[in-house]
């Protein structure tokens, strides 16, 4: 099917070609792409967009001694096909499988674990310096692309790497993308440098002209970067805002020009210190459908290769998505009070805020990967009288915990947290997964922490949570579907610190905090069919928690069972434990949540039952404990 990529198996392979043939290998790789994840979902076009510059990285640099750190990791499957994973690449994202994202333990040629965006020049730096150190002359690159340097850690790392004086190749992946559009002055810039017609029609001269002066005496180096800054500055009008930093900057060069990359990439490794590289490419390269629809194809799921058809399941009687309840209702509410803003860290697609930003986009705003900033321009805004959601995957939020300690829980700010993707997520695996945030929000004081069982409970939250109005509310919720068709409802207030007494029994009790309670209620049903009589209880809220249902519950129960989908490690199962213990009560308390241990990747219902807390592992628990009690 192929030219040349069915007998590339390592770097090794790659480089027995000659640099003409680079142009088929590249084709090769983006159809193998394409052919992939058509039928096995994952990540498209990142991965599309990269894929030339992959090729010219492995047939120059010589990993996996040379390190190539990717940021972010879902540009890498081209990576991982030229580097043994060809045949296995069926797998990626599969229960057992190989991961979607870089994963040293998996191959030496992942030089480091990338999920989280902008980490990649401050890994590569520490890399360089320890190199420098040890004398080892690795050439050290991070790939930084897909909206990542809007982050202010990639901006840390330039700003410490500029004056280190290390050996750093960094290669800006600019696309104009992250998942949505880029946003920011900084696009605006990186469009003015590449856009400028004078700048790159003299570009390639200047160039050849400078790398004669650096030929000439130890210090034709200097003398070389400081003609270029100039000449730059002139032709641009503005300084350049990489060599502030001490950075040589190379570009903009066409990122899918194997050829001129892979010549580029070697006069690169001559040229010590500090150094740039800005290549211009299109996120879903080569495939039209990719091409125009950027968003959309991120992250397809089944398509058809031919067509560019995407393979949606029908959506017609199923019940709502959480994030879409998420994004309708706040722009109901937004309807009736304009205080309220959304503020989201470069996912208004997959939040659902788009909702909003299309009706009130001047009160919907997308910051960029920049969660720390999300935060604290909440705290701004609420500070001032406004009502945010900021909208925050679980697991990105995590980027920003001393801002939600010092900037809003210490002043008490009304911010309404909605973290979207709480829990287990699936194939995106343990960088992904949202199953810290009831730990880590429960122990942060004035804070308000709830999750919704149904998609009606989040509806009727996020209206509470805008009532209330006095202090920071935390409302997490799952990726995916909820079980009710209809939800969009008259709005209700929810009492705060509340439970919902979902059934009733005298055998045993389980309590279960969030949309893991859809399954305690189907073990509870099965249990009940066997003639069993089970209490459920919906808690809904962590803090405050329910104490005069907790006062019930060890009064008239030996054996309490709680449920959720987050760590147990400090989680909701310790609060009901914490409760036990500061009351002097003396109950058995089982308590089920994802172990001490980062969780791979796989299907949400395979993670919950190796975790012990899909409908069949609550049902054996609740019928184990209910015979050891009989027994007694």
């Amino acid at each position: 099917m192929y030219k040349y990529l069915n007998n590339i198996n390592s770097p090794d392979d790659l480089k027995k070609l000659n640099k003409n043939q680079l142009v088929d290998v590249s084709k090769d790789l983006r159809q193998f792409l394409i052919d992939s994840v058509s039928v096995n979902p994952g990540h498209f076009g990142a991965g599309l967009g990269v894929v030339e510059l992959t090729v010219a990285l492995h047939y120059v640099l010589n990993t996996p001694y040379d390190r190539i750190i990717w940021d972010v990791g879902h540009q890498a499957y081209g990576h991982k096909v030229l580097t043994g994973r060809k045949d296995v690449f069926h797998t990626n994202r599969k229960y057992g499988g190989i991961s979607g994202f870089p994963k040293p333990e998996e191959s030496k040629y992942d030089a480091f674990a990338v999920g989280h965006a902008s980490t990649s020049i401050s890994a590569a730096l520490g890399m360089a310096v320890s190199a420098k150190q040890k004398k080892e002359s690795r050439q050290i690159v991070a790939i930084i692309g897909d909206g990542s340097l809007t982050g202010g850690m990639a901006f840390e790392g330039l700003n410490n790497a500029g004056i280190q004086n290390s050996d750093i190749l960094v290669i800006l992946n600019d696309n104009n993308m992250a998942i949505d559009p880029n946003v920011g002055a900084l696009k605006d810039y990186l469009i003015n440098v590449a856009t400028s017609k004078t700048y790159n029609k003299l570009k390639n001269n200047v160039w050849d002209f400078l790398g004669k002066i650096n030929k000439l005496g130890p210090n034709s180096q200097k003398i070389a970067q400081k003609i270029d800054n100039a000449l730059k500055s002139i032709i641009l009008k503005q300084s350049n805002l990489f060599e502030s930093l001490n950075f040589r900057y190379f570009g903009p060069v066409d990122g899918h020009d194997v050829v001129q990359l892979a010549n580029t990439l070697k006069r690169l490794k001559t040229i010590p210190g500090p150094k740039l590289l800005h290549i211009r490419t299109v996120k879903g390269k080569g495939f039209e459908s990719a091409e125009k629809n950027q968003t959309q194809f991120h992250a397809p799921g089944l398509f058809d290769k031919d067509t560019g058809k995407i393979f949606h399941n029908s959506k017609e009687g199923k019940p709502p998505r959480f994030q879409d309840v998420f994004g309708e209702t706040i722009v109901e509410l937004a309807d009736k009070d304009k205080r309220i803003y959304g503020i989201t860290p470069a996912m208004p697609t997959g939040s659902s805020l788009n909702l909003m930003m299309a009706k009130y986009p001047e009160r919907a705003i997308d910051v960029g990967i920049a969660e720390q900033h999300a935060v604290t321009f909440s705290a701004g805004l609420a500070k001032e009288g406004m009502i945010p959601f900021c909208n925050i995957y679980s697991t990105f939020i995590q980027r920003a915990y001393d801002q939600i300690i010092h900037d809003i829980a210490l002043q008490k700010l009304p911010v309404i947290f909605c973290l979207d993707r709480g829990g287990l997520v699936g194939e995106d695996g343990e960088t992904h997964h949202g199953v810290f945030d009831i730990a880590y929000m429960r122990s942060i004081p004035n804070m308000i922490v709830s999750a919704p069982m149904t998609v009606r409970d989040l509806r009727n939250l996020m209206y509470t949570a805008q009532l209330q109005n006095k202090q920071p509310f935390s409302i997490r919720y799952p990726r995916g579907r909820g079980l009710q068709a209809e939800w969009k409802l008259p709005f209700e207030k929810i009492e705060i610190g509340k439970a919902v007494k979902i059934s009733d029994g005298n055998d045993l009790v389980v309590l279960s905090f969030g949309f893991v309670g859809n399954d305690v209620q189907k073990a509870v049903i099965d249990a009940s069919n066997r003639g069993f009589e089970i209490s459920h209880y919906d808690m809904r809220f962590v803090k405050p928690i329910d104490k005069d249902i907790l006062i019930y519950v060890f009064e008239n129960f030996d054996t309490i069972i709680t449920v959720e989908d987050g760590v147990l490690q400090g989680g909701f199962g310790s609060a009901v434990a914490e409760f036990m213990i500061d009351n002097n009560y003396n109950s058995k308390i089982i308590r089920l949540g994802v172990p001490d241990k980062f969780i791979s990747h796989g299907t949400q219902q395979e993670l919950r039952k190796e975790c012990g807390f899909d409908k069949n592992s609550i049902l054996k628990t609740i019928l184990t404990n209910i015979r050891n009690t009989v027994s007694k």
